[in-house]
């Protein structure tokens, strides 16, 4: 195996993944909702963003972590396989279990209750969590 092909690869697909989560989150969302008068069609272009990403970070991340095992076949539990699968785990959270929930009260027309809030609150502190990891 070519190790330069393969880390550049590595390379590539982490750019991917953690530039998108940047681009994503902190510079196309914001500008959504500065930039449109209707909340609700920013939110809903933002959410169709936000779930796009959680795929390609399940994608890149599920590589990412496979690559490092071949890679690092005498030393399976490494710190970058740690940071992976909780990057990963993040994004199954998010994706899994606080999206279906938000989306929930969002459809009953709860976006301004505390419930709302408290999820948005515990989405967006993962989102950056998993920004920072990457």
């Amino acid at each position: 195996m070519n190790t330069a092909r393969f880390l550049a690869g590595e390379r590539l697909i982490l750019t991917l993944w953690v530039g998108g989560l940047w681009a994503i989150g902190f510079m196309v969302a914001p500008a959504l909702f500065a930039q449109l008068d209707d909340r609700a069609l920013a939110g809903t272009l933002a959410g169709v963003m936000f779930e796009l990403m959680a795929w390609v970070g399940l994608a890149c991340g599920s590589l990412l972590l496979l690559f490092n095992q071949l890679r690092s076949s005498r030393r399976r539990l490494n710190w970058r396989a740690l940071v992976l699968f909780l990057m990963l785990s993040i994004v199954v959270a998010g994706q899994f279990l606080l999206s279906p929930m938000i989306a929930d009260l969002r459809s009953q027309g709860l976006t301004e209750s505390a419930a709302f809030g408290r999820l948005h609150g515990i989405a967006s502190a993962l989102y950056l969590v998993n920004s920072l990891l990457g």
